[in-house]
């Protein structure tokens, strides 16, 4: 394969959940717990389902949704053209290249037309980071994926209501202490958010990350769900009832 000729020496290929081969930067973000929960939040579908991811980084998202039979076919949009790539051979290894294709394009030019047409659902791990907040990395592929360099979450937002059909939900993991940015991001982009799930390290710590559920075009009612906890306890490394669901492939439910 061209990637792996390209990339030699730089990536790692593991077996990760479902059964899914993934071959990852050694130097860039790899998978962890917020790509799995935001699979596990979008529901199982019940007809023929079109989708898109903003920001696919090596795929694992979209494969996870594809795996889990929660799309028919998807779209994923990624900036940086090593990611395009790696999730386009992501999908080729796992056997879904006729699935999902890659858009290598900033989501600020994301149009439906890209996708042939309105889509039922998009989903995303947006930059959580503003640009001017925290430490730099020295890798500025994890610099792009973190922070608002090449879009903010307005951008994201934007992009998510042009590419969504009226009706369309948009499901999206972040940061608790930007949900006010997330919110009125979504509310300027006539999405309106719908259920907020709170994420925490155990029921001692401050919530970590926040789950997401928007329409378009939905009239307001918000749902905030009791808390999802990934640890049973401050001192235990056993994962909670409802995450250990997840992590065998169950649809998030609270």
């Amino acid at each position: 394969m061209d990637l792996i000729e390209i990339m030699e020496g730089e990536t790692v290929t593991d077996q990760v959940n479902d059964g899914i081969v993934l071959t990852q930067r050694k130097k860039g973000l790899k998978f962890g717990t917020d790509a799995l929960l935001l699979a596990a939040c979008m529901p199982e579908q019940k007809k023929p389902l079109r989708a898109a991811e903003l920001g696919s980084g090596t795929g694992i998202i979209s494969l996870l949704c594809l795996q889990r039979n929660k799309a028919d076919r998807i779209y994923a949009y990624e900036i940086q053209k090593e990611y395009a790539e790696l999730t386009r051979f992501n999908a080729e290894q796992n056997g879904f290249d006729d699935k999902l294709t890659v858009i290598c394009k900033n989501v600020k030019d994301a149009v439906f037309a890209d996708c042939d047409g309105e889509l039922d659902a998009v989903f995303s791990n947006p930059p959580y980071m503003a640009c001017g907040a925290g430490l730099h990395c020295t890798e500025g592929e994890k610099d792009i994926a973190r922070r608002e360099i090449c879009g903010t979450v307005s951008d994201f937002a934007n992009a998510a209501a042009r590419l969504l059909k009226w009706g369309g939900s948009f499901y999206c993991v972040y940061r608790p202490e930007r949900l006010t940015a997330l919110i009125c991001a979504l509310k300027n982009a006539k999405l309106e958010p719908k259920k907020l799930t709170f994420v925490y390290e155990h029921p001692e710590a401050e919530p970590c990350l926040v789950l997401c559920t928007a329409k378009k075009g939905s009239g307001e009612g918000l749902k905030v769900t009791r808390p999802l906890y990934l640890r049973k306890d401050k001192s235990s490394a056993e994962y909670s009832p409802e995450v250990e669901a997840v992590y065998n492939g169950k649809v998030l439910e609270l």
